[in-house]
């Protein structure tokens, strides 16, 4: 069953405060998460789900103004070129930011549009994201909370166990560096340079495993 949850607002009651995560309501919204959830193993699933609602809550507490179905829509379908849905020949970050066009594409977006959701994909483990456009830094910002636990810090404690409760990680750290392992090696003896294999590299399986979550 696909969960309609997701943008996290706060409520206080009674002193107390009361988290409803909610997303942007739009038919390409509700598409793309069925998509999603389709294609994807559930831990892949609920990563993009978490990528979202720790994005947006970064973006509350930073004070940015941003397009929320934009930053929902690059948030669900960032990974989506690690799935056997798409051709898989090709660095998965390429890949789904043409699988996101086309998607876009059907559902009558502007190409500005199109083109911010595409580089919210390419660039969501690069550094180089943080100094783009508010919808673009927060899908970094909230897969990097997500998969390494960076500027968690940066949002209530309360607000990141409920994250992490309504969308389990479900053994999200051994689960993704296999992923990326299964990813590089598909790709490796053409595009050595792919993503997967240059995340390796660079020591990706410790900083996940290191990642300040229980699992």
């Amino acid at each position: 069953m696909v969960s309609f949850f997701v943008h996290i607002d706060v409520l206080i009651q009674g002193g107390e405060r009361m988290y409803n995560l909610e997303i942007p309501d739009s038919k390409a919204t509700q598409e793309a998460t069925r998509l999603v959830y389709d294609i994807s193993p559930e831990f892949l699933y609920n990563h993009c789900m978490r990528t979202y609602a720790f994005g947006g809550a970064l973006g509350d507490h930073y004070g940015f103004k941003y397009d929320r179905e934009l930053f929902y829509l690059a948030s669900i379908l960032h990974d989506v070129g690690l799935t056997d849905h798409v051709c898989r020949k090709h660095s998965f970050e390429h890949e789904g930011a043409d699988h996101a066009e086309r998607f876009l594409h059907t559902h009558g977006f502007a190409q500005d549009k199109i083109e911010l959701v595409r580089e919210a994909i390419i660039w969501h483990t690069s550094e180089i994201a943080a100094a783009k456009q508010p919808e673009i830094a927060l899908v970094h910002f909230g897969a990097g909370m997500d998969a390494l636990g960076l500027r968690h810090e940066d949002i209530p404690e309360e607000a990141f166990l409920y994250i992490v409760e309504t969308y389990p990680r479900l053994g999200f750290k051994q689960a993704m560096i296999q992923l990326i392992q299964y990813d590089a090696g598909l790709k490796e003896a053409l595009l050595p340079d792919n993503l997967s294999s240059s995340l390796l590299r660079m020591g990706f399986a410790d900083w996940v495993t290191n990642a300040p979550f229980r699992e």
